[in-house]
């Protein structure tokens, strides 16, 4: 949690970061609130609602506010590449330059162009799971939220590729990164009570046998 609250004032201080260090993270989102075990992953697993995905009707990325101002000219996504990446430069508070350890493929870049912010449990999955209940607000600060493992830097091709994909039809190119995976995906479902299918139960399930 201290890591997450320091994230957090690094954005609201602009985005400044001490790029002869290193940046705001080590390059592999260890800054990022680590989740849930495995064994808490698993009980949580069971807490969780069960049910068919609901509809896509009225669903638009609009009524999930993301990238909120984190400082002067500054939001969620500079903040995250500055957390999660290595000897980061800066044209203001815009990332210009810096390296990624992208935990979904187990590559690195060096070019922010390649690099996408994450949400580990994608808006319109979250939308079919319950989140078309909730008010704008709610959404953004789903969207938007440091303290639960929601939002990562990983390469743009995987993050692409997953799409709004549940674990049951997508899951990380990297097999060692699956237990991980799991675990994250679970703490967020929980923390904000959406429903899962049953296919996402058992590969959620599976998943975490690999821990």
């Amino acid at each position: 949690m201290a890591a997450v609250a320091a994230a957090a004032v690094l954005g609201m201080a602009g985005c400044q970061v001490d790029v002869g260090s290193g940046g705001g993270g080590d390059g592999t989102g260890a800054t990022a609130n680590p989740g849930t075990g495995a064994a808490d992953a698993a009980a949580q697993l069971e807490e969780l609602t069960v049910g068919k995905a609901g509809s896509m009707s009225g669903y638009s990325r609009e009524k999930f506010p993301h990238w909120r101002d984190t400082g002067p000219n500054c939001d969620m996504r500079d903040t995250i590449l500055q957390r999660d990446g290595k000897n980061i430069t800066l044209d203001g508070c815009n990332v210009t330059g810096g390296s990624w350890f992208s935990v979904y493929d187990d590559k690195t870049y060096d070019d922010p162009g390649k690099v996408d912010i994450d949400h580990m449990v994608p808006l319109a999955n979250a939308w079919r799971s319950g989140a078309s209940e909730w008010t704008n607000e709610q959404r953004g600060d789903f969207a938007n939220d440091q303290e639960r493992p929601q939002l990562f830097a990983v390469s743009a091709s995987q993050n692409r590729a997953k799409g709004d994909q549940d674990p049951s039809t997508w899951k990380p190119a990297s097999q060692g990164y699956w237990c991980t995976y799991a675990q994250h995906w679970i703490t967020v479902k929980h923390y904000w009570k959406l429903s899962i299918t049953s296919a996402e139960k058992g590969a959620l399930g599976d998943m975490l046998a690999k821990c």
